[in-house]
């Protein structure tokens, strides 16, 4: 199953939701989301700086994570980005491809 990196902060209600429920509720809420989509929650962390959650989860394909973050998003009360994660032999296939591209100016 493909892995997604999120990235999230939270705006508004969000924080006032959190300060509410606390980190854990939180983060079952997300797992129970994922779980809705067929995907699972492999990490979810806390950090200071600009992103307040950051995490790695599993979703069956691309549409469903977006999807989820579609939703989450809509809210209002979180922003979340997301990044598709690739492994070593996605990496390894990738340096095989030759793709042809001119850089701007030349």
């Amino acid at each position: 199953m493909p892995k997604y990196l999120f990235e999230a902060t939270y705006v508004g209600q969000g924080i006032k939701g959190l300060m509410q429920e606390g980190g854990t509720a939180r983060r079952d809420a997300l797992a129970e989301a994922l779980k809705s989509v067929g995907g699972t929650l492999d990490s979810f962390y806390y950090a200071f700086g600009y992103y307040d959650v950051l995490g790695v989860f599993d979703a069956p394909d691309d549409a469903s994570a977006a999807a989820l973050s579609l939703l989450i998003n809509s809210t209002g009360n979180v922003n979340v980005r997301l990044k598709p994660l690739l492994t070593l032999e996605d990496l390894d296939e990738a340096v095989k491809k030759t793709p042809s591209y001119r850089a701007p100016g030349q």
